[in-house]
């Protein structure tokens, strides 16, 4: 048996589950220069879920496609699990117009589990989450369209990823 690589995937819906730092690593990558407006993002303080709809650029398919063919981005739902708080930096949750822009997402351990899982944005930005245990998933939820700018996104890659 071997690791699943890029290249083996389809153009099923992505589907992934990050229970740990490793996997977390895994959907940060695919996350990474996703872009969402400030209001397509919402906590649900009794459900202990936090939810962000993205707009995911499809770096799967152009390492599948040996970076040829049509750039596309594909509507995706992050979802985190068990949070107990959320907290922003570096933007106006009130400035519905603003589009931002993902980086990364890490997980800071604390005890028993707990910590605070941390999306880094573009511009200094950052959304932290308390959470009782690192859960998150990150599903696709329509089908790829071509990406409005018609460019790979461009800038040096995060090295702990």
């Amino acid at each position: 048996m071997s690791d699943a690589r890029f290249e083996d995937g389809t153009d099923r819906p992505l589907r992934v589950q990050a229970l740990d730092t490793d996997d977390l690593k895994i959907l940060s990558a695919l996350v990474q220069d996703a872009v969402l407006p400030v209001s397509e993002m919402a906590w649900d303080r009794q459900k202990r879920r936090f939810a962000m709809l993205l707009n995911r650029f499809r770096w799967e398919d152009r390492v599948r496609a040996g970076n040829d063919g049509p750039h596309e981005r594909v509507q995706s739902l992050l979802v985190v699990s068990d949070v107990m708080g959320v907290a922003s930096q570096g933007f106006s949750r009130k400035d519905t117009d603003l589009v931002l822009s993902v980086l990364s997402i890490r997980f800071e351990q604390g005890t028993d589990g707990a910590g605070h899982v941390s999306v880094i944005l573009a511009g200094d930005g950052e959304i932290r989450l308390s959470v009782e245990c690192l859960d998150a998933a990150l599903s696709d939820v329509t089908r790829p369209y071509r990406a409005p700018s018609g460019k790979v996104p461009q800038h040096p890659l995060d090295e702990d990823i």
